[in-house]
């Protein structure tokens, strides 16, 4: 069986996402599972193809001893069969995944990340930290600890890592 593959989705791929994808990296370092489980992210939109992180994600998180990498990147039909968890951080990018995604296979993978933080009331989304101040950033952080938490518990259950 392979490893199991997991993608962060957001709109622009330079804030949220890569900031999911870097907290669960991190997290997968901390419980030695780094070679066991693919993470990658990207973005339902292609605004900020090829850019780094946005700086102020990076930075947020570089305080918390986590690294921020890759380049943004568009999520397309192809990448429901790369991926396991195809894990959006809003209903609107839900419903673009899931307007995406060929069949109910594909579809069955999309889950929000805050569905997997059992503290959060179901639906609840990773608000957009893009337009505000550097508070939104930790609280994006925080709210992707809990999130990517209890994913990395669901994944670990589902392929007895």
């Amino acid at each position: 069986m392979s490893e199991p593959r997991v993608c962060f989705v957001c709109l622009g791929n330079i804030c949220r996402s890569p900031t999911a994808e870097g907290v669960f990296r991190h997290l997968l370092d901390d419980a030695d599972l780094t070679d066991a489980v693919v993470v990658d992210s990207a973005g339902t939109a292609a605004y900020h193809a090829g850019e780094a992180p946005d700086r102020r994600s990076a930075a947020a998180a570089h305080r918390r001893g986590i690294r921020l990498g890759g380049k943004a990147r568009r999520f397309d039909a192809e990448d429901f069969d790369r991926f396991d968890y195809v894990v959006p951080m809003d209903a609107a990018n839900e419903r673009d995944l899931l307007a995406l995604a060929p069949d109910d296979a594909a579809r069955a993978k999309v889950k929000l990340l805050r569905d997997y933080d059992p503290r959060s009331p179901a639906g609840s989304e990773v608000p957009d930290p893009y337009y505000g101040g550097e508070d939104g950033f930790e609280k994006v952080l925080d709210i992707c600890v809990a999130g990517c938490r209890g994913l990395l518990a669901q994944v670990r259950d589902d392929h007895d890592l």
